[in-house]
């Protein structure tokens, strides 16, 4: 009898155990198919760019004869384009974090009365719709003479991309213990020495994550870009490929090769800066 009691004893365990994988089993399968559901426009995007003929109603759902003149005459049509882009959005990283790091330390360790007002203001800055600015931009863009100029384009994507690099920034540097600044300034640096020297490399994730958004920001506008330039002397990609389709109505493949390159450089940062965007800012700062 004991010997029945035993072997049955694990049977509700092993009934639970299996019920749970079943479970999973599913949630993974469903996960699968929402996950290719969201893909598939990717994947038929690649696709249509490697299509021979250049027309996607008659394409294949495999491109079993891949052609890259679609690859060869985007580049050509529109790589000056994806310079253009890249600088600009380099240029947006830079600007902003430069001026975002100080503003977002100064109202994450100093404590004074007007911080909630300036993080007021930071939140109703981002409620303005992007037209408001562009048009308000133009007017003052044509009087300085900054309109289709790389200038113009960074500080344009800049005050879009500032108020957000400082908001998160700041959620990261209000978790700076203050004893660490203090132990620099007690050795004889000064709030500058002290800001860059301790701050900033504790920050490394802060800034990574900042800079990966600043950089979204602006390699995917078009709003700015579209008002902003009147010239093909700087022309962003996402303004080429609107442009583009105008063009290429009857070639396809181009102008689908065109999206996948634009989208390659998003692709790469999101993939090489995955691990330090949800990583925190102080790990191992203190022992």
């Amino acid at each position: 009898m004991s010997t029945i009691d035993t072997i049955a004893a694990p049977l509700p365990a092993q009934r639970s155990a299996s019920k749970h994988r079943n479970r999973s089993a599913g949630y993974t399968a469903l996960g699968v198919l929402f996950l290719c559901v969201m893909l598939f426009p990717v994947y038929w995007m690649v696709n249509a760019s490697l299509q021979p003929s250049g027309n996607t109603l008659t394409a294949s759902f495999f491109p079993w004869n891949p052609s890259f003149d679609g690859y060869r005459r985007a580049i050509a049509d529109q790589g000056s384009n994806l310079v253009t882009s890249l600088i600009v959005s380099l240029g947006t990283v830079v600007f902003s974090l430069l001026v975002a790091a100080p503003a977002a330390y100064a109202l994450a360790q100093f404590r004074f009365r007007w911080v909630n007002i300036a993080l007021l203001a930071i939140l109703i800055s981002q409620m303005i719709p992007g037209i408001v600015i562009a048009n308000a931009l133009y007017a003052a863009y044509n009087d300085l003479g900054l309109l289709n100029s790389f200038a113009g384009l960074i500080l344009a994507d800049a005050t879009h991309a500032i108020p957000f690099v400082i908001l998160i920034m700041r959620s990261f540097m209000i978790a700076i213990p203050t004893s660490i600044v203090e132990a620099a300034r007690v050795d004889g640096a000064g709030l500058i020495r002290a800001f860059v020297s301790i701050v900033l490399p504790i920050s490394r994730n802060s800034l990574i994550t900042a800079g990966l958004f600043a950089f979204l920001f602006s390699w995917s506008d078009f709003l700015f870009a579209l008002t902003l330039s009147t010239t093909d002397e700087v022309r962003p990609v996402t303004l080429g490929i609107y442009q583009y389709l105008g063009t290429q109505v009857s070639n396809w493949s181009a102008v689908m090769a065109t999206a996948v390159l634009s989208s390659l450089p998003a692709i790469v940062l999101l993939i090489l800066a995955q691990k330090y965007i949800a990583a925190g800012a102080t790990g191992g700062a203190v022992k």
